[in-house]
């Protein structure tokens, strides 16, 4: 075994640069001097912009400044034969409209669903009778009933109930994810579009009918309030919060995070509302078919061409300068980054109006994740639920592993720790284990394990640093806990990729190690987001226009902001 040492640097640089190699192909264009468009950074909204952008007949151009494309969603092999879909690993959110007009499939997009979803094991055995040792959630309905049965009768007839409850809301709110939110600096330029979001809003609350009371609590209220009112045994109380929390530094005790779960149940997959799956290749599959769609249209891609500040002249945008101090010309920019790094970093100071600064200024970028791609000679074997042949991966495999998720009283605890500016004792730990699908990601017999883990600040009580001792500190406690639950996996390791966040925030552009670009709290929501001066995509800045995550709908590999900022753009070309 390799140890559960660090990479080293001289590794680490060796299998980046072998990689950036196998990528760096979509990026050979030349780059001119002015362009219809430019939009600042290639990951998956920024792609999508460019491909609706170019397909409308702008000429576009995609300035990444990494040695890949895709931002948070991308496919880096860091251990040689392994390849790991380093930040973003689950498909779901990415809207329906967008793969059908963008023709992924045609491109290269392929989607392994999970059924199976979600497995919980027991450290040690409960339930009703005390025998039951894991809860495993699908798609069929009598099994989820059996399994739940173990921990409530009452659980397991309310269950389906539940899934249905938040499936009406969840598409029934669908159409605002689709369309831009209304303005609150309303223009007569703007005008039509600001009366058509907020017509749409009131559809969308008449169509909530006898749920607007639930969709409400959903939005205010914390997730652990909701989920009582519905069930009451763990785990699955505390596998359902996780969705209330995952990538947000909340509590499901917190006001607002019902609707982080909320968020996280409103995707479709291949017809299949609410379902998750693995992009075959990785999560860099997305982005390079997306990428695809945008080249074939003819617009043009470059990585290593990192945007040092946009350039303005009077009121109105007119391109960007590179660090390398070269200026390309443009009537429209689109900056996929967030926006703390679009208003705060890239504008020059005093172009943006004070009171749009001030609010830039006071978004809220914590975030509680630390990521960690690993390396594995075998499939992990869990105590709850013991593999029945060495090498063939089992229908848990497949799923979200939940681990310290017995009860959900871990979960508030582990926040806690993170408010004190600690490092959790039982972080909540969510394995996914792509290569259980997926036979194209990791060598034969050997699979990738993805551990998404909570919650850990960003900045350390004391003062201390996020240094290699510390990543190395805190990814030993969570290989314990996985050893607790499957012993065996610390020494089936070869190696790993530690991303605290700051991490996050140094490699992929996440400000304060976010993945939403923002939180995904209700005074950041919606015509609130990323502030209520700047929520519909368009700048004080004429062309100049935000299309991340950072805008609405939020986070996730959804490309709505995306889409919708590229339409916002499009319908403001002839005023420009």
């Amino acid at each position: 075994m390799n140890s559960l040492a660090k990479l080293t640097a001289p590794r680490q640089f060796s299998v980046l640069r072998h990689f950036h190699s196998s990528v760096n192909k979509q990026c050979l264009q030349s780059l001119k001097t002015s362009y219809d468009a430019v939009v600042i950074g290639g990951g998956h909204n920024g792609l999508i912009a460019a491909a609706y952008l170019q397909k409308s007949g702008q000429k576009v151009c995609v300035l990444e400044r990494r040695h890949v494309l895709g931002g948070a969603a991308v496919t880096e092999e860091i251990v040689p034969g392994f390849k790991f879909s380093r930040a973003s690993y689950l498909l779901s959110l990415l809207r329906p409209q967008i793969v059908q007009d963008l023709e992924l499939k045609k491109y290269g997009l392929k989607v392994y669903l999970r059924d199976p979803s979600s497995y919980t094991p027991l450290r040690k055995p409960g339930g009703k009778n005390g025998t039951a040792r894991s809860l495993l959630l699908g798609r069929d309905h009598e099994e989820n009933m059996k399994q739940i049965a173990q921990f409530s009768e009452k659980d397991a007839q309310a269950f389906g109930m539940y899934e249905n409850h938040l499936d009406r809301i969840g598409s029934a709110i669908t159409p605002l994810l689709d369309a831009p939110p209304p303005s609150l600096e309303i223009s007569f330029k703007h005008i039509k579009q600001s009366l058509q979001s907020i017509f749409l809003l009131l559809s969308t609350a008449s169509h909530l009918g006898n749920d607007l009371p639930a969709f409400y609590d959903l939005m205010t209220a914390p997730g652990q309030k909701v989920l009582n009112k519905w069930f009451e045994s763990e785990p699955l109380r505390a596998t359902l919060a996780t969705d209330s929390v995952i990538g947000a530094m909340t509590s499901p005790l917190l006001p607002g995070s019902a609707y982080v779960l909320l968020h996280h149940v409103m995707g479709e997959l291949e017809g299949v509302k609410g379902a998750w799956g693995y992009v075959e290749g990785g999560m860099g599959t997305v982005s390079k078919a997306i990428a695809n769609c945008a080249q074939d249209h003819g617009a043009e891609l470059f990585c290593d061409k990192p945007v040092a500040q946009i350039i303005t002249k009077g009121d109105k945008v007119t391109g960007v300068v590179l660090e390398d101090r070269t200026e390309v010309k443009a009537k429209l920019v689109l900056s996929n980054a967030t926006p703390k790094v679009t208003f705060i970093d890239l504008l020059p100071r005093g172009v943006l109006p004070a009171e749009h600064r001030k609010a830039m200024e006071h978004v809220d970028y914590t975030s509680p994740v630390t990521k960690i791609n690993v390396a594995v000679d075998r499939i992990p074997n869990f105590t709850a639920d013991p593999n029945v042949r060495d090498k063939e991966p089992m229908p848990h495999h497949r799923c979200t592993i939940h681990l310290n998720c017995e009860d959900s009283a871990l979960i508030h605890d582990a926040y806690l720790d993170a408010q004190r500016g600690e490092l959790p004792t039982k972080p909540m730990i969510e394995m996914v284990i792509p290569s259980s699908l997926d036979p194209t990601i990791a060598p034969p017999g050997k699979h990738v394990v993805l551990l998404f883990t909570q919650y850990t600040p960003y900045t350390l009580a004391g003062g201390r640093t996020w240094d290699d001792d510390t990543r190395n500190k805190y990814a030993d406690s969570v290989f314990d806990t996985i050893e607790d639950y499957a012993p065996g996996f610390k020494s089936s390791v070869i190696d790993r990729d530690i991303l605290s966040p700051p991490d996050l925030e140094r490699i992929f552009g996440l400000t304060g190690g976010n993945i939403f670009h923002g939180a995904m709290s209700l005074d950041q929501l919606y015509l609130a987001r990323p502030t209520p001066l700047v929520s519909n995509y368009r700048c004080p800045i004429a062309g100049l226009y935000i299309c991340g995550s950072g805008a609405h709908p939020g986070g996730g590999v959804m490309g709505s902001a995306g889409r919708l900022a590229a339409q916002v753009a499009l319908a403001d070309v002839k005023h420009l």
